[in-house]
């Protein structure tokens, strides 16, 4: 069986430096908040070009405290709307949601899957404060045309960049680096995954990133001293030490995972399935290869007779969850067919030549 992705070998690289560090934190006992956090946070701002990088827990908790943070510092107001796409990992939603803030849904480019310029325009109104375009599946947003937008508006642009770590520009500015603030994961499945759960805020807003740090620990700067209402979302010193290590690999790693899709792309020739966009820069770095075919069910049925593991990336909308009652009467179409016929198929750094050769064999015989 191809795995969809294999997280054991594509960890087990690391292994001896892993083992190695393991020792040195062990040694340390300093368990929070140590010299690992610290220098992931000034290398991780270095790699994306910005002044500053704060980790968190997660990438979730690293969007609301970019909104949690904007409120406090009166840039927003609870109530305020927020432009999003309407196509998108439940997480976003929430972090709008989870900071008093309402969620306006945009339908995407089917093309790109990313948020339509054009959607936006249309659901403006002065109610709108902010946009936040996602770089879905690893592939930037239309961030020149965004950012011209907000700025007519005077409108926050905050990146959710969960899936799109070192994708670039064509000035090679990178995801994280292209809005007022951005959000990262490291969930292990990212292109730089933890062992664990982790995330971060970069942005060049030195007040904004003050903020945020003292918000994700307690509201404290100095140990005991509290000048905000904060909580507890640090990234922890295991997952940046683990972070750290594989900061390195992460160029080559995503050059493997686009020239692998530059494979996919040009021999993968089959009408029933419709291949992503991608116009051959670094502006896509691949988190996952997403296809469209018309019947899913009997498509992954096939690639898993063939040994070939699938996900779908995802299969219900947000404004059709249960848990969004209230926005489950929407009609989104474009959003509706995306997320009833994608299907993502393996790309990883690992993934071997023969098995690129299977995928694309199987694929075309479909």
């Amino acid at each position: 069986m191809i795995k969809f992705l294999d997280l054991y070998n594509i960890n087990k690289r690391f292994e001896p430096e892993f083992q190695k560090k393991f020792q040195q934190f062990l040694d340390s006992s300093h368990y929070i908040l140590g010299k690992e956090v610290t220098t992931f946070e000034t290398d991780f701002a270095s790699y994306c070009g910005t002044n500053y990088c704060v980790g968190t827990s997660n990438g979730l908790d690293a969007l609301t405290l970019i909104f949690k943070a904007y409120i406090l510092l009166g840039k927003l107001q609870e109530g305020d709307h927020v432009l999003i796409p309407a196509n998108t990992f439940f997480a976003s939603v929430l972090s709008v949601l989870n900071s008093r803030l309402v969620p306006v849904f945009i339908e995407p480019e089917i093309e790109t899957f990313n948020i339509s310029i054009q959607e936006i325009e249309k659901k403006y109104t002065s109610q709108v404060k902010a946009i936040m375009p996602v770089h879905l599946y690893g592939q930037l947003a239309n961030m020149e045309t965004i950012n011209a937008f907000a700025k007519k508006y005077e409108l926050l642009v905050i990146e959710d960049a969960a899936q799109a770590h070192g994708a670039e520009n064509n000035s090679g500015i990178k995801a994280g680096n292209l809005s007022h603030a951005a959000a990262f994961s490291f969930y292990p499945s990212k292109n730089l995954g933890a062992l664990g759960d982790g995330g971060a805020v970069t942005t060049n807003d030195a007040v904004l990133a003050e903020t945020i740090n003292k918000l994700h620990n307690y509201g404290s700067e100095k140990k005991y001293e509290h000048s905000l209402i904060g909580c507890n979302n640090r990234l922890d010193e295991i997952q940046a030490m683990f972070l750290n290590i594989k900061l390195k690999q992460l160029n080559a790693d995503n050059l493997i995972r686009q020239e692998i899709a530059k494979r996919y792309l040009s021999e993968i020739k089959n009408d029933n399935i419709v291949l992503p966009f991608y116009n051959n820069t670094k502006d896509h770095v691949f988190h996952v290869f997403v296809v469209r075919v018309e019947d899913r069910n009997n498509f992954v049925s096939y690639l898993k007779k063939h040994h070939i593991e699938t996900l779908i990336h995802y299969p219900i909308p947000p404004h059709k969850q249960e848990a969004l009652l209230y926005f489950n009467n929407l009609s989104l179409p474009i959003t509706e067919k995306i997320h009833e016929t994608v299907v993502s198929i393996p790309i990883s750094p690992i993934l071997t030549d023969l098995e690129v050769n299977h995928v694309i064999k199987i694929l075309n015989a479909y």
